[in-house]
């Protein structure tokens, strides 16, 4: 007698859209919880409300679409859900921020972009956002880095996107046409979620308590918390990381923001045995080597420059070890995209009396952290690959004659792999040139607009504060300005390979 096909699970029927806005509503009663422990009511109502009627919508939708076959098993469904996730559901999480802030719902729907794209980049001062709004704005950054911890594992993976091309044996986009019999991507989201929210809000309330008993203040050690896991980079108060937690608390941060740098540090699960161990990662390897080769660097220039101005006496050994502290710290910070500033960092330039070198930190958020990770940035994974392959053919230039070993992995991270890093690498030159024009268009002068194109695309909002001679004021850009800035945010979250795939033809035919 044949088997009946088994019946999918009701949430593997719901759309993700839905399922995620269910989720953004459910974060909702997180600061309107806050605020009413502030007996702030004017603040936690729209908040309230809003988490109301968005469980109420996304049941409506869940019961109108519950008898429909799936489809989502198709590539195309995948990406589409993506592309929403980042382009409408900020228009509803931005609906009670604007309500309780008195905010234009434009700039609102921005800080939320800014936010769930783990971005950071924000239009308006500090203190002109009350708690519940920075805990909003944290709690959407959270929401968005475990997104993009689970959608890199269930969709771009199986897609060999978000990097996965380097060293996948398949053509790029095309990885999930094999996969369909593994489930849709509901599915394949709810599995993954299974097995990585465990450990991403374990690290983030393990950061919390350590933050607490260091002696920060429990709202702001929960926001840098949630900022820390996600690479966000928002805090409640200026760039710093701490307030009264000091070094102590920039040390806790800086524990955790290794998991930035590479997927294998909290995944077993990888597509190479050469980044199947932390030991021998070649991200983790690679991110170490530049995070110690750029603190290195300004930790000299910064002592070079106070050696001329005759300061680095004994008595300012001090002053020396704060100023290698905040290299090494901003360093970090900036290379896995989170953008927090160490407050040895503006200690150092008054030591040494140069201003601070804000094109490196530009060029570290650029290069950003590990493939699969919160970080954005080009990836260290493609970095390497490109590595290794000029590395073979400078060894081909001495030894012609040479045959290159290290296994069949090692060879396709060379050749199709450092093939596919290339191509990556145009398309985000194009996009970095083209976001660059679209900004100069709209009046922003031409070296505003490549830090801010560097910091849309890097997802490292800080770089539109640090890079350039002084802060930019997002706040002063135009209504076209913010749109461009915010499409490049999106861009730079999702990859150009996974755009140019989803304009794939193949892709939307039946």
């Amino acid at each position: 007698m044949p088997r009946a096909p088994a019946r999918r699970p009701a949430l593997g029927r719901i759309p993700l859209l839905a399922i995620f806005a269910g989720i953004a509503a459910l974060a909702m009663l997180l600061p309107a919880l806050h605020a009413v422990l502030r007996d702030d009511e004017d603040t936690a109502r729209p908040f309230l409300y809003a988490a109301i009627l968005i469980l109420l919508g996304c049941v409506l939708v869940s019961l109108a679409r519950g008898g429909e076959p799936d489809r989502r098993a198709a590539a195309r469904a995948e990406l589409v859900a993506l592309v929403g996730t980042f382009t409408a559901l900020p228009f509803l999480l931005a609906v009670p921020l604007a309500e309780a802030e008195g905010l234009p719902l434009g700039d609102a729907a921005f800080e939320m972009v800014s936010a769930l794209t783990t971005t950071g980049a924000t239009l308006y001062d500090p203190s002109a956002l009350s708690g519940p709004a920075h805990l909003w704005r944290a709690t959407v950054g959270w929401l968005g880095g475990l997104f993009m911890w689970v959608a890199a594992a269930a969709i771009l993976a199986p897609m060999n996107l978000g990097g996965f091309e380097i060293a996948a044996d398949g053509p790029i986009g095309a990885g999930a046409a094999r996969r369909r019999g593994s489930g849709g991507a509901g599915d394949r989201m709810r599995r993954y979620a299974r097995q990585l929210l465990p450990a991403y809000a374990g690290l983030t309330a393990a950061l919390w308590v350590a933050l607490l008993v260091a002696g920060e203040t429990p709202l702001r050690a929960l926001i840098t918390s949630m900022s820390t896991l996600s690479t966000s980079g928002i805090v409640a108060g200026g760039l710093g990381a701490t307030g009264t937690s000091g070094v102590l608390g920039e040390v806790l941060v800086l524990m955790f923001l290794v998991f930035a740098l590479s997927r294998a540090t909290f995944a077993d699960e990888s597509r190479s045995a050469a980044v199947s161990r932390m030991h021998g990662d070649p991200e983790l390897r690679l991110g170490l080597v530049l995070l110690a080769s750029a603190a290195a660097f300004l930790f000299l220039r910064h002592f070079v420059g106070a050696a001329d101005l005759g300061v680095t006496e004994t008595e300012d050994i001090p002053t020396a070890l704060g100023a290698a502290w905040g290299s090494l710290f901003t360093a970090a910070s900036f290379l896995t995209t989170t953008g927090f500033v160490s407050d040895g960092w503006s200690d150092a330039a008054l030591w040494s009396g140069l201003e601070t070198p804000g094109v490196v930190l530009m060029a570290l958020a650029l290069v950003g952290g590990g493939v699969a990770t919160t970080a954005g940035g080009v990836k260290l994974f493609r970095i390497y690959a490109l590595g290794k392959h000029a590395e073979r053919e400078l060894e081909r230039l001495v030894l012609p004659s040479s045959i290159a070993g290290a296994g069949m992995v090692a060879r396709r991270i060379r050749r199709t792999g450092a093939r596919a890093a290339w191509v990556f690498f145009m398309l985000f030159a194009l996009s970095l040139a083209g976001t660059c024009l679209a900004l100069a268009a709209t009046g922003v002068p031409l070296e505003d607009a490549l830090i801010l194109t560097a910091a849309a695309l890097s997802n490292c909002g800080p770089v539109a504060q640090v890079a350039g001679d002084g802060p930019i004021d997002l706040a002063a850009l135009t209504p076209f300005a913010k749109t461009v800035m915010a499409a490049a945010m999106v861009l730079g979250r999702l990859e150009t390979l996974a755009i140019v795939a989803l304009l794939n033809p193949s892709l939307w035919r039946n």
